[in-house]
């Protein structure tokens, strides 16, 4: 089942850089990576709310998901690496069980997880890069592909960068694209299904509703980016970074429930049957930008700013703004205090639960797309050892990292994510 995080907020990466030097002996020309490197990373996260789009803007959205992702960076010759990276996620939704809420327990409701097969799923991707850098380590080309698969979603995806150092290596600007060509087997809500009939359905007349099945399966996205970096002085690093995102097919989830004002309510006991499900228009184009600025305070306390405006052609407007002030407290251990604030407008299509009317063309009451605010405060601490004293077979330890985040929205949805994370490089 395709599971739609309220946010793309809790992504959480371990930063890790390599570097490369010239030499000026022509006859040795160091490796752009020595060795091989091994991430493995963990993330837990658990949310709860009270407006889950799958029962019309109102249930439980209560949801736990557990990740596991492997990232190994391999040297291919001196010029080229390949990255692969593989993940597993798999999840647990009490609001995505509310598709079927009648497979589980006697009596059924918006704010109970029903037992069925529909409360939980697993999503598995690959994501193989590969990349070759120029003899004078000034221009670095890549290309990249992605594989995902889920129960009813499946994604394939490709793209390129070209980065062009300039300056010493004191500039440089990277141009990127990326193209996704998914398919969605559609899962509708178990009331709008052929043959659908229960005798226990209450209201007054007939429960008609005006739902007809999608007509095109497939969703498909493609974006161009551009960044630019500078190192200003000695201490103060910026960086500015343009996307551009179209989208086209069905961009509507299809087990999304939606309830008209202007239609009669039906019941099976505490269970409201949907009207329709969400209309979203087939096309969105989308357009972020921001920055960011880093200054070194001292030997201590380096300070890493964020900031982006979003806007798109449904309505939706945003600012996000972030600090985190990485404190060093020994040569192996460092504390990272974060900060994060988001702010958006509603799109054009939500309404709350039975405020939409039947003849209007698009509508959802998906709180994803309303307006609201978020907070995220979180802590890290990372262990770092350059010279990998402790080792795993073949493999030493070059950094561990531990961090927790927890999330506040003010639509009432709350959440917390645990990561860890480590690397190990060969020996």
């Amino acid at each position: 089942m395709n599971k739609k995080l309220p946010i793309l907020l809790f992504i959480f990466g371990l930063t890790l850089s390599t570097a490369w030097a010239q030499q000026d002996d022509t006859s040795y020309k160091r490796r752009v990576l020595e060795t091989s490197e091994v991430d493995l990373l963990f993330s837990y996260y658990n949310q709860d709310g009270v407006h889950a789009a799958v029962t019309g803007g109102e249930g439980t959205e209560e949801l736990t998901d557990a990740t596991s992702t492997i990232v190994l960076r391999m040297p291919m010759n001196e010029d080229d690496v390949l990255t692969v990276d593989v993940g597993l996620s798999a999840y647990t939704s009490a609001s995505s069980s509310n598709v079927n809420p009648l497979d589980g327990g006697i009596t059924v409701s918006p704010f109970d997880a029903s037992s069925g097969e529909s409360r939980k799923d697993l999503l598995a991707y690959i994501n193989p890069t590969y990349t070759h850098n120029s003899e004078d380590r000034n221009k670095i080309w890549s290309a990249n592909a992605y594989l995902s698969s889920e129960y009813d979603y499946f994604s394939i995806g490709f793209g390129g960068s070209y980065t062009r150092l300039f300056n010493e290596k004191n500039t440089e600007i990277t141009l990127s694209g990326r193209v996704f060509l998914d398919k969605w087997n559609p899962v509708y809500p178990i009331e709008l299904r052929d043959g659908f009939f229960d005798d226990r359905i209450t209201g007054t007349g007939t429960y008609n509703p005006i739902f007809t099945e999608f007509d095109t399966e497939t969703r498909n996205s493609y974006s161009l980016s551009l960044s630019f970096s500078q190192v200003l002085t000695k201490k103060l690093q910026g960086a500015l970074f343009l996307d551009l995102v179209s989208q086209n097919g069905l961009l509507s989830t299809p087990f999304q429930r939606v309830y008209f004002s202007d239609f009669a309510d039906f019941f099976i006991d505490d269970f409201q049957l949907a009207d329709n499900v969400e209309q979203l228009p087939n096309n969105r184009f989308k357009v972020p930008f921001g920055g960011r600025l880093n200054y070194y305070l001292n030997d201590l306390i380096v300070l890493r700013s964020y900031y982006r405006y979003y806007w798109d052609d449904w309505g939706i407007t945003s600012h996000t703004a972030s600090l985190e002030a990485p404190f060093k407290l020994s040569d192996k251990f460092t504390l990272y205090p974060t900060y994060r604030y988001y702010t958006q407008t509603a799109a054009d299509y939500f309404y709350p639960k039975e405020q939409a009317l039947s003849i209007n063309e698009f509508y959802t009451s998906d709180y994803d797309l309303s307006n609201y605010n978020a907070h995220q405060y979180g802590m890290g601490v990372q262990y770092r050892d350059i010279f990998t004293s402790a080792s795993i077979l073949n493999f030493g330890l070059k950094t561990i990292d531990l961090r927790f985040s927890k999330y506040d929205r003010s639509d009432g949805l709350n959440a917390y994510i645990i990561t860890l994370g480590t690397t190990f490089i060969g020996n």
